[in-house]
């Protein structure tokens, strides 16, 4: 077994355990990795148990750390009060809050049932945890909130318009928060990245072209913790964050709604909400 890494004087001060969501697959799943190699203790969730205790066996043995397994279906109610009760004797410095999915085609077209459960994951989920616990972190005087947002998430997206709202969502409360938290030692993030070489294009009927490794999000996590604002990990979020900036919002949407329309089209999308 590797030796444990201790945590940077950085980290420590922001709490020894970190809380990693949708840590079976994706972003969540590197972001745990990362995590577990700087030294953090981790408490992970997501739904699929099996792919969970799998990380969770290959970290304790590689890093050290001491992980925990929570599974828990976010998209509910049942599902969040089952982490919260979870997280009850825990002292969580870090929470990354990753999990979510999102949709490609026509609005009118789409299941509303999937298009409530991602409301429900995307920002119900994200507003009742964020709320338990910045209230926790602020009596410790300390800690660091995740949130994620997305390139999408500076605009309305035609094709994409129900997942670009959440993700518009996710962004202003992290935003708002970072101003509101910082005096009392909470910092929050807001992650704010381009396309991403995960199973969630293809769950959500998108072909993805250039897209960046969840192991590079998950570098620009680690290394922003202990800072509040919005990162975007990766050339390819930057150079699209950066390429609009000064682009006039009703020409934005039009833009990225040409390239959500593409991007469905090439996979052969007929609209609805896919689980990512």
């Amino acid at each position: 077994m590797s030796g444990r890494a201790m945590l940077t004087p950085r980290l420590s001060k922001l709490g020894p355990v970190a809380l990693v969501t949708g840590a079976s697959d994706g972003i969540g799943r590197a972001t745990a990795e990362a995590l577990a190699r700087e030294g953090f203790d981790l408490i992970v969730t997501a739904r699929r148990e099996p792919a969970l205790q799998a990380l969770a066996e290959r970290l304790r043995r590689d890093t050290g750390v001491s992980v925990d397994v929570v599974p828990a279906d976010l998209g509910s109610s049942a599902g969040v009060d089952t982490l919260l009760s979870a997280l009850s004797t825990r002292d969580v410095g870090v929470a990354v809050l990753a999990a979510g999915f999102g949709s490609a085609g026509a609005f009118a077209k789409g299941d509303i049932a999937t298009e409530q459960t991602m409301l429900a994951l995307n920002c119900g989920a994200v507003l009742t945890l964020t709320h338990a616990l910045s209230a926790r972190m602020i009596a410790r005087g300390a800690g660091q909130i995740v949130l994620f947002g997305s390139i999408v998430g500076f605009q309305g997206n035609g094709g994409s318009a129900h997942y670009s709202a959440t993700k518009a969502w996710v962004q202003t409360l992290a935003e708002g928060l970072a101003i509101e938290l910082r005096p009392q030692g909470v910092h929050v993030l807001s992650v704010a990245p381009g396309p991403v070489a995960t199973g969630f294009g293809a769950r959500a009927g998108m072909r993805m072209g250039s897209a960046e490794t969840p192991e590079t999000i998950a570098t620009g996590v680690v290394r922003a913790l202990g800072r509040s604002g919005t990162i975007r990990p990766g050339r390819l979020s930057k150079l699209l964050g950066w390429s609009l900036a000064t682009t006039p919002r009703f020409l934005r949407v039009r833009i990225m709604t040409g390239i959500i329309t593409g991007m469905a089209a090439g996979a052969g999308a007929k609209g609805g909400a896919h689980a990512g």
